[in-house]
């Protein structure tokens, strides 16, 4: 049987509108910005209260910790989401806000029909897709059915050993001031997890802003992937933009690889080695 394809264009998108099963979300940050404009029928999600369980200590889980699968499930049964629905998810930000990290989620529950729009809200504006500024009343079902997360974890005691490991990867997806120390907007320190090399996630976009075609992505990846994705980790500041370069993997048709939820959020706060530009 032949997967869905993570990205879906706005143009298909367009042909797609009236299909019985098709469910929108947008999981763009900012809610206003979605109350004022959104694509007809989406439903809003949030990142904070929705796809994240945040705790009050970022030491443990950092700044974004994944839920309970099982209360994924109940937020997907809230929108409407089945086994069956065909799920298409955008944001502002490309991809880079929570669309992406909501594409992981559910992909990661087993779902196949879940697509990110390419080029995300800017990209639906322009090809003409309507739009609405009513709220929208999803037709609640039951909770989705959700026991695991079925992609591939990793927690911060095995980041630190693939870290130290020369057959293991460590990929940081955050800008290049971050990783080397220069500036950090949000987190408590600056750096970077020693051993982790930085390719940052904006580097899979064109300057379109939509993603880079598949054989692109795959030769990019290519040369820096000489491990297995098994023997590779990504990670960012909480989990979130992380999930945009395994989008990227999985467009390039590559397997994807684990994902490191705490990411720099936890990973600075638990006293661990970091690595800063001098």
């Amino acid at each position: 049987m032949n997967q869905t394809a993570p990205l879906i264009s706005a143009k298909d998108l367009l042909n797609l509108m009236e299909a019985k099963n098709l469910v929108l979300i947008d999981a763009s940050f900012d809610k206003e910005k979605y109350q004022s404009i959104h694509l007809k029928g989406a439903h809003h999600v949030d990142l904070n209260r929705q796809l994240s369980h945040i705790r009050e200590d970022a030491s443990e889980g950092g700044r974004h910790p994944l839920p309970d699968p099982e209360e994924f499930g109940k937020t997907l049964g809230a929108l409407g989401i089945t086994p069956e629905s065909h799920v298409v998810v955008y944001d502002d930000k490309n991809g880079g806000m929570s669309a992406a990290r909501f594409w992981w989620m559910l992909k990661a529950l087993g779902h196949d029909k879940v697509q990110v729009l390419d080029g995300g809200k800017d990209a639906a504006l322009k090809t003409g897709l309507p739009t609405s500024a009513q709220p929208e009343s999803p037709a609640a079902t039951a909770p989705y059915p959700a026991t695991d997360w079925q992609l591939p974890l990793a927690g911060i005691q095995e980041v630190e050993q693939a870290a130290k490991d020369k057959n293991q990867m460590v990929i940081d997806v955050r800008e290049s001031t971050r990783y080397l120390g220069i500036s950090e907007p949000i987190d408590l320190v600056a750096g970077h997890i020693p051993g982790a090399v930085n390719i940052p996630f904006t580097e899979n976009l064109d300057e379109k802003g939509v993603f880079l075609n598949p054989e692109t992505l795959k030769q990019k990846y290519k040369t820096v992937l000489d491990k297995s994705s098994k023997n590779t980790i990504v990670h960012c500041g909480s989990g979130v933009t992380a999930c945009h370069t395994l989008l990227a993997l999985a467009h390039a048709g590559m397997e994807i690889p684990k994902l490191y939820v705490g990411s720099w959020s936890e990973w600075s706060r638990n006293g661990k080695p970091m690595a800063r530009e001098k």
